[in-house]
This record gives structure tokens, C-alpha cells and sequence, in this order.
């Protein structure tokens, strides 16, 4: 078992995205992506941008990891299809790959990741597919604009810039500091779920 940990600089419900019963990593973060195994945890931290530094945005333990394409065509998430035309829990969706059956390059649904005019973004593209790997979870709790501080004997464990400064993620932790995080976690995620929306989020745009 080991932990991701990584500071959300962005959060517009696409990556993570927390809807529909499931908290899923399908887009950025390639390296959490192709490392992280079922039971391994994945935590996203405030940034500074947001003021949420020292504040825990969201934590998923993955219960499964799937390719693109098996993501795509599972009805469980379909609803995890974006629709660019929707209010903003559909736009955001995740679900925005799968490969030509008779090519095999991969194709870009419309989404957060396309162009603004829908078309395909191929840096983004060649990006999220490398791995082509979505994490899955319903162990998970996402706080978004409503982050909760970290406990401060995680925060303060050892040394008081240890979740200062992540550049890509960490996941190398004192074993002690570790079962600290992972109790925490664990106590949360008894009730699980989305407990806030997205931070950024266009205040002024329907939500649902």
C-alpha cells in the first residue's frame, strides 16, 4: 500500500471527478495514474492559488484501475460522459477516450481537455493517454471549495515543510507518519461521498 500525494492547482470536478457514486483520476497526473494500485491511496492537496494550502481537497483509495477503453464502455459510467452543453456536473466529465476500432488512435470526446470549439487537443490527448488508465473509487471523499484542514500531526509529522512545495506528487513517507494518514483517511471515508462543490467552479453557472 502506498499514498499519492499531490496538490490540486486546478479544481473543476474534471480531474478528480467525483460524481455519479464515483471518485475517478481518468485525465493529468499520468505518473499517479500508471503507478498507483488497488488499495494504494491518492490525495489531493489545497494549492496556495486556492488559499487551501494545508488542507486536504480530496482522497480516493483505489478499488479499481481500468483502461480507457473499458472506462468508456462500462454503463456504470456513462453518466461520466461530459456534455459540453450541460450544467456544470456534466461538462466536467472524465470519460473522454476510448480508440477507433479500426485505427487504434485514440479519440477525444469534446470536453474540459478538448479545444474550445470541441475539437481535439493533441497535447492533452497525448498527455492523458500515456497511461490510457483510469483509477476508480467509492471509498473516497472530495471537499472541493470546502477542503478541511489536515490534522496537524500529519502536517507538522516531522518537519514543518513536508507538504510545502509538491511539484508532481510524493509518495515516500515515514511509515509511522503513513499509518497516520491512513487512520485519518479511513475515519473519514466512513462517510463518504461529495461533501463540497468543485473550487473552481463559475459561481454563476447552474451546478446539477
Amino acid at each position: 500500500m502506498r499514498l499519492f500525494v499531490y496538490v490540486v492547482v486546478f479544481d473543476g470536478g474534471f480531474a478528480p471527478n467525483p460524481f455519479h457514486g464515483y471518485c475517478t483520476l481518468a485525465t493529468c497526473k499520468p505518473r499517479i495514474r500508471r503507478g498507483a494500485e488497488v488499495g494504494d491511496w491518492v490525495i489531493g492537496l489545497g494549492s496556495v492559488r486556492n488559499d487551501q494550502a494545508g488542507k486536504l481537497v480530496y482522497a480516493m483509495k483505489v478499488e479499481e484501475a481500468m483502461s480507457f477503453d473499458d472506462y468508456w464502455n462500462d454503463p456504470r459510467f456513462r453518466y461520466k460522459k461530459p456534455k459540453r452543453t450541460g450544467r456544470q456536473k456534466s461538462q466536467c466529465g472524465d470519460n473522454i477516450y476510448h480508440s477507433d476500432l479500426e485505427s487504434g488512435s485514440w479519440i477525444q470526446a469534446p470536453s474540459y481537455h478538448s479545444n474550445e470549439n470541441g475539437s481535439t487537443h493533441f497535447g492533452h490527448l497525448t498527455h492523458d493517454t500515456n497511461p490510457p488508465r483510469t483509477l476508480i473509487s467509492r471509498q473516497f471523499v472530495y471537499y472541493g471549495k470546502s477542503a478541511i484542514d489536515v490534522p496537524n500531526h500529519i502536517l507538522f509529522y516531522d518537519k514543518p515543510d513536508r507538504f510545502n512545495g509538491i511539484r508532481g506528487h510524493r509518495c515516500n513517507f515515514p511509515p509511522t507518519l503513513e499509518k497516520a494518514m491512513v487512520e485519518w483517511l479511513e475515519g473519514l471515508t466512513r462517510s463518504p461521498g461529495v461533501h463540497g462543490t468543485p473550487t473552481n467552479w463559475n459561481p454563476d453557472a447552474s451546478s446539477c
